[in-house]
């Protein structure tokens, strides 16, 4: 299959990452595009324009992180709001599509929202981004001052945190401090890998509740 890239239509072969100049109305156009649909992921930084078709481990690994995420709030009945696709863009300055967006302090200035200005609303605590092709840094999410990123390569789990004009790794989540992320994170998903992705984060359960006892 060969890659074909017009305002009209777009077709990648699943891995691949593009990467062209363009303007923001060049990025509004691709992305317009896709009608309803979410794929390619198509980002705008710095007057290039990246599009990448995700392998099929990109969904399944987000989501089981997503779910990893979601079960440790549960397990400390703290409220949050997740939201998956999101396209989060500034006009001139920025777009991107992270796979997962989590509010967690401000869970409450997301309830019930349909549209997110990202000019005047408060931006997602946690952004968490599977990156198996090179097509993310954590400072695509500066514009929008995104408090924690979290991106999952091959080599594993990378902690960002937002310190005033740049992103720094960091050890542990601020969300959730003390936890080895990492260590969950791999314990899960081998066990998604070996007997599914139910029986792993019912475990993650169940370990949980007995730390909890």
């Amino acid at each position: 299959m060969y890659a074909v890239i017009s305002p009209q239509d777009i077709q990648l072969p699943p891995g691949t990452v593009v990467r062209m100049p363009g303007t923001w109305e060049d990025y509004c156009k691709l992305r317009d595009s896709r009608g309803d649909g979410s794929i390619p992921r198509i980002k705008y930084r710095n007057g290039e324009i990246l599009l990448m078709s995700p392998l099929p481990r990109h969904g399944r690994e987000a989501h089981l992180l997503a779910r990893i995420v979601e079960t440790l709030l549960d397990s400390e009945t703290r409220n949050y709001e997740a939201f998956t696709p999101i396209t989060m863009d500034i006009p001139e300055e920025g777009g991107i599509e992270p796979d997962y967006c989590f509010y967690i302090d401000n869970w409450k200035a997301a309830v019930g929202k349909d549209r997110i200005n990202w000019q005047i609303d408060p931006p997602p605590d946690l952004v968490i981004e599977i990156d198996v092709t090179s097509y993310t840094a954590a400072e695509d999410f500066l514009p929008y001052k995104v408090p924690e990123v979290w991106l999952f390569k091959k080599s594993g789990l990378s902690i960002y945190g937002l310190s005033e004009n740049s992103y720094q790794q960091q050890s542990f989540s601020k969300y959730f401090p003390g936890i080895d992320l990492s260590e969950i994170i791999n314990s899960v998903f081998k066990v998604a890998s070996e007997e599914g992705t139910g029986v792993a984060i019912r475990g993650l359960r169940e370990e949980l509740k007995g730390e909890l006892k």
